[in-house]
């Protein structure tokens, strides 16, 4: 494991039989996710000393590059919750990030909408959760203004959401990784954290890769996504009672052939905890249709061509001009999940000391949508965490 000199100070002691040197940081984060590049930003320029130790060799190669790039306005979530909080406030700081740093995004909004009379209860659900969160610009809209906006869009009744808009995730985590770097920040692959202990003083991390090292750190941030619940289990001195369940939810994606037929992003009442299949719009003006939703009990990102008759239907129910062949197999993403299949969606888990008891931790369970909206602010959350 290599980084630039002043990341890492080598400590007096190593294990010569393994050949494994011990080094010392002041605060290392787990995960180059868009989460874990933000977090690492936003100590970097609080004056910590950060490492950012990635097992993949890039960063976003999970959740972070395969997810539907939306900002959300914060409506769909339980007022108090931490996702709404940060959703809402991290919405606002992002837009003016994107702004302010040359990424490419787009404030263009989206219609939600119910296709059945019975739907326009969820309908009416969101706007009361949006006025409780802080969300105040929702604007109902007749008949006539949905097939304004949105021609092919069938429906009985729905809302625009002018703060909705999209990003691209990648342009997003190079900016967030660059800031980082700019202010001493090291980001470091092909690091896997293989395990470690609660240290006097702090915490101990066993990294493998091609050069194996033991880092000594003041403080650690576990924004592993997928793999936090692995990680905070591989750490020993973590009460084993304050890592929740893990579970992986699998989504795939379809792209739309032929000219677009929408300009913003549209999305159906929710069913259950899932949002269901949307459409959304990427920077270069590609239509996708995503997600649905399968459990899956490990990470595995193959494409099952086989659920293809199942979007076409469920596409057709608000967009009924959907021809035979127009959807193309995209790509499929992985939702880091802390409730199962038959639960309600649960909150985000930010769990720092005070939480579990272990002196300069903090472990992120659960961040799936809308983490990438919301990760500015869970960044300066953390902070927060951290500085208590």
């Amino acid at each position: 494991m290599r980084v630039r000199s002043g990341n890492i100070r080598s400590s007096q002691y190593s294990d010569p039989e393994k050949s494994i040197v011990t080094e010392q940081v002041d605060c290392a984060v787990i995960g180059a996710g868009v989460v874990g590049l933000a977090i690492a930003r936003e100590l970097a320029m609080a004056g910590r000393e950060v490492v950012v130790l990635e097992a993949a060799d890039a960063i976003g190669t999970h959740t972070s590059s395969r997810n539907s790039e939306v900002i959300h306005a914060g409506f769909y979530y339980q007022k108090g919750s931490l996702k709404a909080g940060l959703c809402v406030s991290g919405k606002w700081l992002l837009y003016d990030y994107c702004a302010g740093h040359g990424v490419p995004h787009s404030n263009i909004g989206k219609i939600v909408v119910a296709v059945t009379e019975d739907e326009i209860a969820t309908l009416k659900s969101y706007v009361q959760k949006a006025e409780g969160n802080g969300v105040g610009d929702l604007r109902w809209l007749s008949r006539e203004e949905l097939r304004e906006l949105e021609p092919e869009v069938e429906c009985v009744a729905g809302f625009l959401s002018p703060s909705t808009g999209i990003v691209d995730s990648h342009a997003l985590m190079l900016a967030y990784q660059g800031d980082a770097e700019n202010n001493g920040a090291a980001v470091v692959f092909k690091s896997p954290v293989e395990s470690g202990a609660v240290a006097s003083g702090g915490i101990v991390l066993n990294v493998g890769g091609e050069e194996p090292m033991t880092i000594a750190c003041k403080s650690v941030v576990n924004s592993a996504g997928l793999f936090a619940q692995d990680i905070a289990r591989s750490i020993e001195g973590m009460p084993a009672q304050s890592i929740p369940p893990q579970y992986f939810a699998k989504a795939h994606y379809f792209t739309l052939s032929g000219k677009p037929p929408f300009r913003r992003l549209v999305y159906p009442v929710a069913s259950n905890a899932h949002l269901g299949v949307h459409v959304t719009v990427d920077m270069a003006g590609q239509i996708r249709f995503g997600p649905d939703v399968s459990w899956v009990d490990s990470v595995d990102y193959s494409f099952d061509h086989s659920r293809e008759p199942l979007f076409y239907e469920a596409i057709r129910k608000y967009y009924p001009g959907l021809k035979g062949g127009q959807l193309q197999p995209g790509y499929t993403g992985i939702r880091p999940k802390v409730s199962g299949p038959k639960e309600a969606a649960a909150d985000f888990i930010i769990s720092g000391p005070p939480d579990h008891g272990v002196g300069g931790l903090v472990n992120l369970f659960g961040i799936e949508s809308p983490g990438l909206t919301a990760s500015l602010a869970i960044a300066a959350h953390v902070r927060t965490l951290l500085a208590d």
